[in-house]
């Protein structure tokens, strides 16, 4: 705490002294004495920087910024996420997290691993040595396809509610679908059921003071996660929740890609086809989402639900093999350990889909080894992402994967959002997760690792027919792009810290 003070009033310090030297008409000697100040002040964080043992190019690459981009340079540095990565910021959630899921998997069943081949052994292993929540069996999912199929279930089940509903969501817009689910939830608030929503301040910034009335009026408890207001002063601004979650009286829990706005059902004309995967849980794992969410509303709102044993509540389904939900966040930095973990487990197949696809060195080197073993690999991107950066920063890596021989498809029919990873067919996670560093280091995220269900047949189905939508990427063709689309690829690669 006493450091974040100190870099916040660092921040303010060099604001002033920028804003004296160069819109006041002050001495010469003041100015010297400020130019001073400054220098101690980059001086000291430079010798912090170094003692944090980052690598070297990590290192030199933020000395760089400090000193060549005067004052900027710092502000960047203090709020781009490089700070306290390790979970300083959210040290107190980090342990009541772990406390939590302990307890939970202390109380679960042992799982039995005999039935499971080599590789779902071996990576199921994986997950229960390095995640804290357990690994559950009577648990069903269901594949959600896009936006119509998936809202329309969750519309059935958020009018079945009796007890209560707990949404958690990165964007909730108040357009027409988020309107309409407003009106449910008013609806359902009115009738006794206990609803409580969750939102991420940044994400779901368009969502209106109106909207907001309306839902705290009917006797909606609504909370916004990380307020932009407070994040200047503790830095937390860059780190957000990205999280979709639904939890209805401890029965049903839906996860996936898919915001609430009327783009995910295809309906805005700057994205038009919208390509996602949602799913619906019945059973023990529903009861390990609900958790997480009950910890991220606990953090915004200081109510402590984990204590009613009649929000934690286990209710098992007949299932059809195991389901781990994982939660990540900047506290914990783990879901590029996972996805790593999934593909080196591949024997046959690894395919890959991803709307922000900018791999660190640990996933490139997993995939140039398992494509050196033979593994068929496919990854499926959007032919045109939604942001410039992001867009070119992912197509930066594609020359270095295909020389690999890995399979890369376009994705033509709209815009492709989905975040799956299926490994040899019986191997797979779905979430909120993409393959960037901004999910693997700065966002919350919660995905569901699937190992031997049925439901990974009907994503392996789901993946097939995508990709007739999607035009593959030569080789031969790509080498030959135009010298400018390099330049901004190479240009976009350099921010790929912070996609």
């Amino acid at each position: 705490m006493k450091t974040r003070r100190m870099e916040f009033v660092f921040v303010m310090i060099l604001l002033l002294l920028a804003y004296l030297v160069v819109f006041t008409d002050i001495p010469y000697l003041i100015k010297v004495l400020a130019f001073a100040l400054y220098a101690g002040i980059i001086l000291i964080t430079l010798f912090s920087l170094m003692l944090e043992n980052r690598t070297a190019q990590n290192t030199l690459l933020w000395m760089f910024i400090l000193v060549f981009l005067p004052v900027l340079g710092y502000i960047i540095y203090v709020y781009s996420g490089q700070l306290f990565l390790k979970g300083c910021l959210f040290k107190s959630k980090r342990i009541e997290d772990r406390k939590v899921f302990e307890n939970m998997s202390r109380k679960s069943q042992k799982v039995d691993f005999s039935q499971l081949n080599h590789h779902q052994h071996h990576f199921t292993h994986y997950l229960d040595q390095s995640t804290f929540t357990p690994t559950n069996t009577n648990t069903v999912t269901k594949i959600l396809k896009n936006g119509e199929e998936t809202f329309r279930e969750i519309k059935r089940a958020l009018h079945k509610a009796t007890q209560f509903i707990h949404l958690e969501y990165y964007i909730f817009r108040d357009d027409r679908l988020g309107n309409e689910l407003i009106d449910i939830l008013i609806d359902k608030a009115q009738a006794g059921v206990e609803v409580r929503l969750m939102y991420d301040a940044m994400g779901s910034m368009t969502l209106s003071g109106t909207a907001l009335n309306r839902m705290k009026e009917a006797g909606i408890l609504v909370h916004p996660f990380l307020p932009l207001k407070s994040g200047f002063y503790n830095q937390k601004f860059n780190f957000r929740n990205h999280r979709k979650i639904i939890v209805i009286d401890g029965t049903v829990g839906f996860v996936g890609g898919l915001n609430i706005g009327v783009e995910y059902l295809g309906e805005d004309k700057n994205f038009g086809f919208w390509c996602d995967t949602h799913v619906l849980l019945k059973g023990e794992a529903v009861q390990t989402m609900h958790a997480v969410f009950l910890l991220d509303w606990c953090y915004v709102s200081g109510e402590r639900l984990m204590l009613d044993e009649r929000y934690m509540k286990p209710v098992p389904a007949a299932g059809d093999g195991l389901v781990h939900v994982v939660a990540t966040g900047p506290e914990t930095e783990r879901m590029s350990d996972h996805y790593y973990a999934m593909i080196s487990c591949a024997t046959k197949s690894i395919w890959i889909a991803s709307p922000y696809f900018v791999p660190n060195p640990a996933i490139r080197t997993a995939l140039r080894i398992a494509a050196q073993k033979g593994v068929q690999i496919r990854i499926m991107l959007p032919e045109t992402n939604d942001g410039f950066l992001t867009q070119y920063a992912s197509r930066s890596y594609l020359p270095e994967l295909l020389r690999y021989g890995i399979e890369i498809y376009a994705y033509q029919k709209g815009f492709l959002h989905k975040k799956v990873l299926i490994v040899d067919g019986d191997l797979a996670t779905i979430g909120t997760a993409n393959m960037d560093m901004r999910s693997f280091r700065l966002n919350f995220e919660v995905n569901l690792f699937l190992i031997g269900t049925d439901s990974i047949e009907d994503l392996v189905a789901h993946y097939e027919e995508d990709l007739v939508d999607c035009v593959r990427i030569r080789p031969v063709k790509f080498y030959k792009r135009a010298m400018a689309e390099k330049v901004k690829e190479s240009f976009a690669r350099l921010f790929s810290g912070f996609l």
